[in-house]
């Protein structure tokens, strides 16, 4: 009889995913015991103390580079950067979810099961508070993120898939004005992430046929396994380019990537405000820490047959979401159809095999969650009777009404659009210029006619806000409560800091670039 052996564990390393996952099950606890008038500031207490824990313990391990619970989790430089960057975004997403001044009741549905557009619907959108659950839902969310940027295996990045998608899906139906349009939302949400996840899961299956028999190894889905498979494997190569396909389409819906990216115009139109801001920042840094490491150390063998093709889907994704934007009349479909050019601009800091692409890349999700935080902190500061005012004519004239809050827009906008000395430029740059010495200059030819094309719906808005006179239909901007303004003041400082200044940010980058093997 042989002996079980348990694989060993570094809870110190793992810390800050233990840390969010049991302030998740705790925030579940406190819905069930902690009077409802006292649920908000509680559960958002929790959720910054846990995600202030989690980073603290991210940064004491800045030092570890190891692979723990039983070849499951790597704990090396990009999975602590990415992991410190979704926990400084996710704060700042947190802090416009826990927003209860700009609107009464906050964001969110008071009663998820009231039925949409009905007369109990209409009298808790009057000010009734919002649900609480969303606290451990976005709690359980970040937990999942961390695992996913950490996953040494396609079955533990599989399983963090589904933990942070899950209340995701939830988290876009729970908006408190229009109600059909987040439940719709939701729901296309909810069917094509199923449809992903089960791509995603059939590609794990064909790999690990595809690791069977080499030489003095058994079958599996770890990295190491199957990065030995690339070179040594006897199995037919149609089961690797299967299985990587299919995987890369299961990731690549994550990170909003044309053709996979028919959901996030509904989606982030649909959803309420903070959670669009919270997926465009968070759900885009864990996708893209999944691609890096998949492909860079699990696939890093057959470069020369993915790059091609992912860069095809590169080019496709800037032109789509370039294109497209130009023809949107509603703010938050615009943004979404930037976040789809953006991350076109991020797959080719993905396909520079070196080290300054990896940290270029790293360096670019950052810099673009900031930002996009900001731009959707704006967003839900502008407003009529009816809720947000997000089709693009009610702006017009806003920066004669509201300069200041216009002026802060107009600056997020230049940094979409790449201008110098913003936080747009330097990320661009820091994409682009690995992406050429690796000889794609096609990739950054691509990037910068499609920038070329995009700042054009930017720079429209930034017309229709300043050179238009105000009309009836212009809507007020409301004033900012104490958590909108945090995180709006977080997001603008970092989008001049790391444009003015980036060279700690690129160093940081630099110094994490390298994942264990």
């Amino acid at each position: 009889m042989t002996e079980l052996k348990l694989p060993s564990i570094d809870y110190a390393a793992l810390a800050p995913i233990l840390i969010m996952l049991g302030a998740a099950l705790v925030g579940v606890l406190v819905e069930a015991f902690v009077p409802r008038r006292l649920r908000n500031g509680v559960q958002l207490a929790l959720a910054l103390v846990a995600v202030l824990g989690a980073l603290t313990m991210v940064i004491l391990n800045s030092d570890d580079r190891l692979i723990t619970a039983g070849q499951a989790l790597a704990v090396d430089g990009p999975t602590l950067f990415l992991q410190g960057a979704i926990l400084i975004l996710a704060a700042m997403a947190l802090l416009l979810i826990g927003e209860r001044s700009v609107e009464r009741g906050g964001a969110f549905v008071a009663h998820a099961a009231v039925t949409a557009e009905s007369a109990d619907d209409r009298r808790q959108a009057d000010g009734v508070g919002g649900t609480t659950e969303v606290y451990p839902l976005a709690t359980f969310a970040i937990g999942g993120m961390l695992i996913f940027v950490a996953a040494n295996d396609l079955l533990t990045m599989f399983i963090a898939l589904e933990v942070f998608s899950l209340p995701l899906y939830l988290l876009c139906a729970l908006a408190r004005r229009r109600r059909l349009l987040s439940q719709e939302a939701a729901m296309k949400y909810f069917l094509l992430g199923a449809y992903a996840s089960a791509f995603f899961l059939f590609g794990v299956a064909l790999i690990y046929g595809f690791t069977s028999g080499i030489p003095g190894r058994v079958a599996g889905v770890d990295f190491a396994t199957v990065h030995a498979a690339v070179t040594d494997s006897p199995a037919s190569p149609v089961l690797l380019f299967a299985g990587m396909a299919l995987l890369a389409i299961g990731l690549l819906f994550k990170a909003a990537a044309a053709p996979f990216h028919v959901w996030t115009p509904d989606v982030y139109q649909g959803a309420p405000t903070p959670v669009t801001g919270f997926m465009a920042a968070c759900t885009k840094v864990a996708a893209f820490g999944a691609l890096l490491r998949v492909f860079h150390v699990a696939f890093s063998g057959a470069a020369w047959d993915f790059t091609p093709v992912l860069g095809a889907v590169a080019v496709l994704t800037m032109l789509v979401g370039a294109v497209l934007a130009v023809t949107q009349t509603d703010i938050k479909r615009l943004l979404a159809y930037s976040s789809i050019a953006n991350a076109g601009y991020l797959l080719v800091g993905v396909l520079a095999p070196s080290k300054d692409g990896l940290s270029g890349t790293m360096f670019y999700l950052v810099a673009y969650g900031f930002s996009v935080l900001a731009a959707f902190a704006v967003v839900t500061l502008v407003r009529d009777a009816d809720g947000e005012a997000t089709h693009l004519s009610r702006w017009a004239g806003l920066g004669r009404r509201s300069p200041f809050f216009a002026a802060i827009f107009t600056f997020i906008l230049l940094a979409f659009a790449g201008i110098p000395l913003t936080s747009g430029f330097t990320s661009k740059f820091a994409v682009f210029a690995p992406a050429l010495d690796a000889n794609q200059a096609w990739l950054v030819i691509a990037g910068v006619l499609t920038s070329m094309v995009l700042a054009f719906p930017y720079l429209r808005v930034v017309v229709m806000m300043w050179l238009s006179e105000p009309g009836d239909a212009t809507p007020t901007v409301t004033v900012p409560g104490a958590l909108t303004s945090a995180a709006l003041v977080i997001g603008v400082l970092a989008t001049l800091v790391l444009g003015v200044a980036p060279a700690p940010l690129l160093d940081l980058a630099n110094g994490a670039a390298e994942f264990v093997r």
